[in-house]
């Protein structure tokens, strides 16, 4: 091999490394200007302040949930003949104070829940609006129970996990 033609092929590859140093500086600066604007925009949005605000306020505790187990089991009266209305029902609550309250209480939850289910007409939980209207009224009847024990509702949510009409 000539000369010359060594030193066409040794510039060829630090034309190449040229090229891979421009995009590496490029890369670099990219780099250095998304930091540096993610710093300006912290420091114009007060870091300090949202770290406060975020510490005051509190985590969100995860839902938990209370089956109310065996599933409720009512006769009602109809013009026919005897109804039955068979419940299964499940409490949710973010509140672990609430959940042992509502399961301490059990037994008067049940009864609560019983006299409520019994007092209902079969066409009016033939419709949705009307389960969702008892559904309302028995949340607010396991909330009463968990207010005279605890001194709050706790009891976020009542849901039907079952419903059955004869």
């Amino acid at each position: 091999m000539s000369n010359k033609e060594q030193n066409t092929e040794a510039a060829a590859p630090a034309r190449g490394g040229k090229k891979g140093l421009v995009i590496g500086l490029v890369v670099a600066l990219v780099a250095v200007l998304g930091v540096g604007g993610y710093a300006m925009l912290r420091m114009r949005h007060g870091a300090a302040g949202g770290a406060t605000a975020q510490a005051a306020a509190p985590k969100p505790q995860p839902a938990m949930y209370l089956p109310l187990d065996p599933p409720f089991v009512v006769n009602f009266q109809t013009k026919q003949s005897p109804s039955y209305l068979q419940v299964g029902v499940t409490l949710m609550a973010h509140d672990a104070a609430a959940i042992k309250a509502a399961k301490d209480a059990d037994p008067v939850v049940r009864n609560a829940l019983v006299m409520l289910f019994s007092a209902q007409s079969a066409t009016d939980l033939a419709t949705t609006a009307g389960k969702q209207k008892l559904r309302a009224e028995a949340l607010k009847a396991v909330q009463k129970v968990v207010q005279e024990r605890l001194g709050r509702p706790g009891i976020d949510a009542l849901y039907f996990t079952s419903f059955v009409m004869q």
